[in-house]
């Protein structure tokens, strides 16, 4: 459990805490790149680490990200006029471009200097991977944009989503750092009946496969180590023909992780704070992974019940809440006793109904954590460290530029005998040599084919 000082110390974003000090020291996802699509489009309300913002897409297309209230009398910009390089104040005209300066301030007499005295609070704004990131804090301290692999990514391979959830941030990241909880809440019934397929022994099995190990052995091992990104776990399993099967998951500081899949992964899942009791969690393609090979076989939920928001299936724009606490998640009794394990249709909104339902922030002094939750422990203590860190005058841990983001991976695999899964996703996995062309710095080029 936590003390209620130290809760209150990692779930509170908004300016001045020692939390929001910290975040505002990463670039962090403003809004998706599809929401402001045109040069003079219309203004996107963003709220964010507790601040009320709007963003906007000026004549030369650069994305400006400014403070919601006008200065002269405090009216919403968002109603403005995105015209001619700047967002103009519907209610005198006060016009203020993407660096927040006032351009235009029409409703003073024409020899007056005062617009040359307003500026308003912006935030600079950087697009890649089809999200409009933004840094919020110092600009004598700007860290530079920590590159995932997005930089490069070809846009046909783009694909970022937001989903909105109703609790605070990290209590929703919690998780995607579980990795006991797929051996109950995303069960199914049909689970026994999917066929052997022969991928139970050392190696990749097929994700089908994956299914049955997660319901065979519910009770998972963890083993953490940390990086200089944050940490990298297992969750170790015994497969019903008595191998070691892990499920090797990331948190990289401070709201992203890389969750377990078969071989190894590289898309993220980023848990952005809107304020102290509402997150979006992003979920972004770094880069594009090549799999000749077909390792894994088919997708995890081809052979699954559970049901996907449509912008998730496309990859792209904000996911549609269907199932929330207002219609019960949809939960159907029947389903549950019969069906599912958790009788909730949608398979995302099975993490949303227990996450959301511990209310906007959990009171943390009440939990009784047990060996399933190590890595969660090893989160909080992480975060917490690194924000007293920067409150006392440090840095905060993994935002210089020169660091190798690209090698933030997951992984999934039945090991050998003494095989270290520790090797997994990294640069010195042979499969990840494989696979990952774009995400090994300084590589030699791959040979091709036939060569």
């Amino acid at each position: 459990m936590l003390s209620a000082e130290d809760n209150d110390l990692m779930c509170r974003v908004g300016p001045g805490t020692p939390m929001g000090d910290l975040l505002r020291r990463y670039w962090t996802p403003a809004l998706l790149v599809s929401e402001a699509p045109t040069p003079d489009g219309d203004p996107v309300r963003v709220r964010l680490l507790g601040e009320d913002l709007v963003a906007f897409r000026d004549t030369d297309g650069k994305v400006g990200l400014i403070q919601e209230n006008c200065p002269h009398r405090g009216a919403s910009l968002w109603f403005g006029r995105n015209e001619e390089c700047g967002l103009r104040c519907p209610y005198h005209g006060w016009k203020f471009d993407r660096d927040g300066n006032c351009v235009d301030m029409p409703s003073e007499p024409p020899q007056s200097v005062f617009k040359d005295k307003v500026k308003i609070t912006s935030y600079p704004t950087h697009e890649s991977g089809g999200v409009v990131w933004t840094y919020m804090g110092p600009r004598e301290q700007m860290t530079p944009f920590r590159d995932f692999g997005t930089e490069t990514l070809a846009p046909e391979h783009v694909s970022a989503t937001k989903l909105h959830t109703t609790c605070n941030w990290v209590q929703a990241m919690e998780g995607n750092l579980d990795t006991s909880h797929i051996s109950w809440l995303h069960q199914f019934q049909a689970v026994p009946d999917i066929p052997d397929d022969g991928s139970d022994k050392p190696g990749y099995p097929s994700n089908p496969q994956s299914w049955k190990f997660w319901l065979h052995d519910r009770a998972p091992r963890l083993e953490i180590e940390d990086t200089w990104y944050g940490f990298k776990y297992v969750g170790v399993r015994t497969t019903p023909n008595g191998h070691k099967h892990v499920r090797m998951s990331a948190f990289c500081f401070p709201y992203i992780t890389a969750i377990a899949t078969v071989p190894w992964g590289c898309r993220l899942g980023i848990f952005v704070p809107i304020d102290d009791e509402n997150c979006w969690r992003y979920s972004i393609t770094t880069r594009e992974v090549i799999n000749p090979r077909d390792i894994g076989g088919p997708n995890l939920f081809s052979v699954s019940p559970f049901k996907f928001g449509r912008a998730e299936v496309n990859g792209n724009g904000i996911i549609p809440r269907e199932y929330t606490a207002e219609n019960d998640y949809g939960i159907d009794r029947d389903h549950q006793r019969d069906f599912s394990f958790s009788g909730v249709a949608e398979f995302v909104s099975q993490d949303l109904m227990v996450t959301e339902s511990m209310g906007p922030i959990y009171d943390r002094t009440q939990e009784r954590l047990g060996t399933s939750d190590k890595a969660i422990i090893r989160m909080r203590r992480q975060l917490i460290a690194a924000a007293k860190k920067v409150r006392e005058g440090g840095e905060a841990p993994a935002v210089a530029g020169d660091l190798d983001y690209r090698s933030i991976r997951s992984a999934e695999k039945i090991l050998d005998t003494d095989e270290d899964w520790r090797i997994l996703g990294t640069n010195e996995d042979p499969t990840v040599i494989e696979m990952d062309v774009d995400g090994i710095r300084d590589r030699d080029p791959l040979p091709s084919a036939g060569t």
